[in-house]
């Protein structure tokens, strides 16, 4: 029997502890040296946990324990881990090497690493405060408008990039967590605090000159969303964030980052069965009450989390079906739309009667990003979601109050060439534009398709694109919806990063208006507007 032992990886505390730091694994056949088993490790914590989990055992993804992955064998998984699938895994033949690829085929073979667990006092020694609050400075610095600054994940290169959206500046780009996911405002848009998927979380000040991370702490190894208290009293008091490991969430101080509370996730999922893995996929503010709603990805759960009293806290759990992913509010920033993505389901929730109140099945693995809503004219205020296995936009009615006949039911449906992950309209553009980075082929996945909400037809694709080894996704827009901006993802080795950039649109005239350049694998863009005022 071979066992290794694990130190901390070149991600620090994220990937040591998170595939066990000091654990033991055994392995027969196939096996790994070593230093390949700490490579593939690593790589499966960087690419292919968020889908397939910690211990392997599936959500979004299949499961990857070894009595699956064995049948399949050596060369069907690295021709998947190569080519992608129908199904909505991408090819990463553009990312990782022959080799790589190799040992990645092995290593989910073997064995999964036991995870570790992270104590509240953990969390508490990370913390860091690079100005202190008393030092804040009193008014923006730059004489800009901050309010259409957009902030930039800049994945792979663990930082955030603050562009000036009038300007096309790029003010600073400042360190934070590995490949983080999201970032969230306080209720004024000043602060801005991201979460990496090494569980790192980062507060960041626009007003400072240039705008920069002003605290940390870590409250997880691998986690995926985070926000910020915006009601009443508590408004800008507390920050959430969930973790996929340790699956829990911590609410920490909003002013230091220090983490004062942690819930664990584990629990019973909506079919009985005990989940060790529930892993918290997305959190939000709910603007009309002291509150966050929690998905609880395996559970088929969203827990609406009350913040008026951490020591007595009061959690609505609400069933619906698996596996929860990203969602977003309707219009009016009373309902919850969620997608419940292997189950090929919208899931939709009353955040003022806290109360589960519909289900849609849609196609294929729903993916809605950050999500569109717009009042079409047949069916009034609707929603809409792309998908992950196929090309296609779903729309739903989501005004019960004003249009009881067509809420949580299916308005159309609209082919687009390939499955994607981000749908986003303005209120001020005629327009629905969705990505398609999940199909395989690249003129599709480095295009965009542009629908129009009145013809419900689609009337422009637009590449991106044709740099090799890129692709395009998340869009974007500037404060008065005037402009698009997509993010060209370089995915390629430390060599191809700098060939990201953001390519900026006109969204009456479709046509281009800019490209930003030097940009390290840009993904998800945030405009202090839109997100500040809910704009969809």
């Amino acid at each position: 029997m071979r066992k290794f032992a694990f130190g901390t990886s070149v991600l620090g505390l994220a990937a040591g502890f998170m595939f066990g730091m000091g654990s033991a694994v055994s392995a027969a056949e196939p096996t790994l040296s070593e230093a390949d088993f700490e490579e593939a490790k690593l790589l499966y914590f960087q690419r292919c946990a968020g889908c397939h989990g910690a211990e392997r055992k599936g959500a979004t993804g299949k499961s990857l324990e070894p009595k699956a992955t064995q049948k399949l064998g050596q060369k069907r998984l690295e021709k998947i881990i190569t080519l992608g699938t129908e199904g909505g895994m991408n090819n990463f033949d553009d990312i990782f090497s022959k080799e790589q690829i190799s040992k990645l085929a092995t290593f989910i073979q073997m064995e999964p690493p036991k995870p570790s667990e992270m104590s509240l006092e953990d969390m508490k020694k990370s913390v860091k405060i690079y100005v202190k609050p008393e030092d804040y400075v009193k008014k923006p610095m730059h004489g800009r408008n901050w309010e259409n600054f957009f902030v930039v994940i800049l994945r792979d290169a663990g930082k955030m990039a603050i562009i000036d959206g009038d300007t096309k500046e790029v003010l600073s780009k400042v360190d934070t967590g590995y490949a983080v996911h999201v970032t969230k405002e306080t209720s004024d848009g000043r602060f801005w605090y991201t979460i990496g998927r090494d569980g790192k979380q980062n507060k960041i000040d626009l007003w400072m000159d240039p705008p920069q991370v002003v605290a940390e702490s870590q409250i997880a190894y691998d986690a995926r969303d985070i926000a910020v208290s915006h009601y009443g009293e508590w408004k800008d008091k507390y920050v959430i964030a969930g973790g996929y490991w340790p699956p829990h969430f911590v609410i920490s101080d909003a002013v230091t980052m220090e983490p004062l509370k942690v819930v664990s996730t584990r629990g019973v999922n909506v079919d009985g069965a005990f989940v060790n893995e529930a892993r918290v996929a997305a959190i939000y503010n709910t603007p009309k009450s002291p509150s966050w709603v929690v998905a609880v990805k395996e559970l088929g759960q969203v827990w609406q989390v009350d913040y008026s009293d951490l020591e007595n806290l009061r959690i609505e759990q609400m069933d619906s079906h698996k596996f929860l992913h990203d969602g977003f509010f309707d219009p009016t920033q009373k309902y919850f739309q969620i997608a419940a993505n292997a189950s090929n389901r919208m899931e939709f929730f009353d955040t003022t009667t806290r109360k589960f109140v519909g289900s849609l099945e849609t196609g294929k693995m729903p993916h809605p990003g950050p999500g569109a809503n717009w009042t079409d004219e047949k069916c009034g205020p609707v929603g809409a979601t792309g998908h992950i296995g196929e090309g296609m936009i779903t729309v739903w009615g989501n005004d019960p109050e004003g249009h009881p006949d067509q809420a949580w039911k299916t308005c159309y449906k609209t082919e687009t060439d390939g499955a994607g992950l981000f749908i986003r309209t303005h209120p001020n553009t005629q327009y629905v534009f969705m990505d398609q980075p999940k199909h395989p082929e690249p003129e599709i996945q480095q295009s965009i398709q542009i629908m129009d909400k009145k013809t419900r037809k689609i009337v422009k694709t637009i590449r991106v694109t044709d740099r090799e080894k890129s692709i395009a996704l998340h869009g974007e827009f500037n404060a008065d919806g005037s402009e698009l901006w997509v993010s060209v993802w370089a995915r390629g080795g430390k060599a191809d990063w700098m060939n990201g950039e953001i390519v900026v649109y006109d969204t009456k005239t479709l046509e281009e208006k800019a490209r930003i350049k030097g940009l390290e694998t840009p993904t998800g863009k945030f405009n202090v507007y839109n997100r500040v005022h809910h704009v969809t």
